[in-house]
């Protein structure tokens, strides 16, 4: 079991809610520190996205909808261990 800071929550707090808003340009991953997977959406979305009509800015929406919805929906302890400790980097 990881050592909660008083950052952690709130960290989890802002990479839920930038997942649901802002999910399609990878904000949430650069959030966790997850540079290469944000890196990895906003390439996705913004140079595909140009190019497939805003389909794939769409698809990486909706992936990063789903990621906010389950940083929000576990416990601090859990999201700590999966997330900083564990380095999860997808779902």
């Amino acid at each position: 079991m990881a050592n909660l800071n008083t950052s952690q929550p709130a960290k989890q707090l802002l990479a839920g809610y930038c997942g649901i808003v802002f999910g399609g340009f990878g904000i949430h991953k650069f959030i966790l520190g997850y540079t290469t997977e944000g890196f990895i959406m906003l390439v996705i979305s913004v140079v595909g996205g140009s190019f497939s009509y805003g389909i794939t800015l769409l698809i990486m929406q909706l992936i990063g909808l789903i990621e906010g919805m389950i940083y929000l929906n576990k416990t601090p302890e859990e999201f700590v261990d999966t997330y900083l400790v564990n380095k999860q980097n997808w779902f």
